[in-house]
């Protein structure tokens, strides 16, 4: 076991081991989401529509689209889909892989130094139905546990959203990029909500992350009640999208600072005992 810690870890209890090279990719991973903002930003300076772009008005997957022509009573050529496409794809990858490589386990102690991950908890049965006439214990998941599993499963499918989106673009008239896009929204907007649950009154981040998620799950229930037929379509599917992409981007920090603050008092420890 590793890390430093404040007190004896209990029964089904255990330090994750926060400074291998897993824990480093994954932080980073989720961290390097935002390089969406650079792209999008690059993207839009080259449309060539016959009116301006603009964020509020105009469809993040307008920025993707493959042909110029009319799409949906809107006028779209952006000639640096490519670079928009790609940049769903890497978005997506850094997801799927911080879905994969960030244990359960690093999740529930990344924003509490000095606190064990507890897996399992024991729970008391009546075991009279059985007809054994006594109590029988019994070791169940705990809901942190729970909680931390569920986020990954939820950042994965994310990402696998955005990926979908990114090589199946709006005007190849495909279901998938639809079904990508509400993966992204909804798989993202729960696992912030579900993180700013698990690092309640851990860190001031989990306010943060829990407003990410209620303001991608609340326009994307606006959405779905207007069928997106509101003033400023653009502006509320960003309100849907940018929310995911900053409050991952937000935990990958969290994370990656945990990470490094981990390895940096490892390597002090062993100049210490060195010398």
């Amino acid at each position: 076991m590793t890390g430093p810690s404040t007190a004896p870890a209990q029964a089904g209890s255990f330090f994750p081991d926060l400074r291998n090279i897993r824990a480093t990719i994954g932080g980073w991973a989720q961290l390097s989401v935002v390089q969406y903002f650079v792209a999008e930003a690059a993207v839009i300076q080259a449309w060539a529509g016959p009116e301006p772009y603009s964020r509020a008005t105009g469809y993040i997957s307008d920025l993707g689209a493959v042909s110029c022509g009319v799409y949906e009573d809107r006028a779209v050529c952006s000639p640096l889909h490519v670079l928009m496409n790609a940049s769903f794809v890497v978005q997506g990858l850094a997801l799927v892989l911080g879905a994969l490589f960030l244990t359960a386990g690093l999740l529930c102690v990344a924003a509490q130094p000095g606190v064990p991950a507890r897996r399992l908890r024991s729970v008391t049965a009546d075991s009279a139905a059985a007809a054994s006439g006594g109590l029988v214990r019994t070791r169940v998941l705990t809901v942190p546990w729970i909680l931390a599993v569920a986020i990954r499963i939820l950042t994965g499918v994310a990402g696998a959203g955005t990926v979908i989106v990114g090589l199946v673009p709006e005007d190849l008239d495909s279901p998938w990029h639809f079904a990508g896009a509400l993966m992204f929204f909804i798989g993202g907007g729960l696992a912030l909500l579900l993180l700013g649950i698990l690092w309640f009154r851990q860190t001031p981040m989990s306010w943060f992350l829990g407003v990410c998620g209620l303001l991608c799950i609340g326009a994307l229930i606006i959405g779905g009640i207007t069928g997106m037929d509101v003033p400023l379509p653009g502006l509320l599917e960003r309100f849907m999208g940018y929310p995911v992409t900053i409050g991952l981007a937000a935990a990958g920090l969290v994370i990656a600072q945990r990470v490094h603050t981990e390895r940096k008092a490892h390597t002090t420890r062993l100049r210490v005992g060195s010398r």
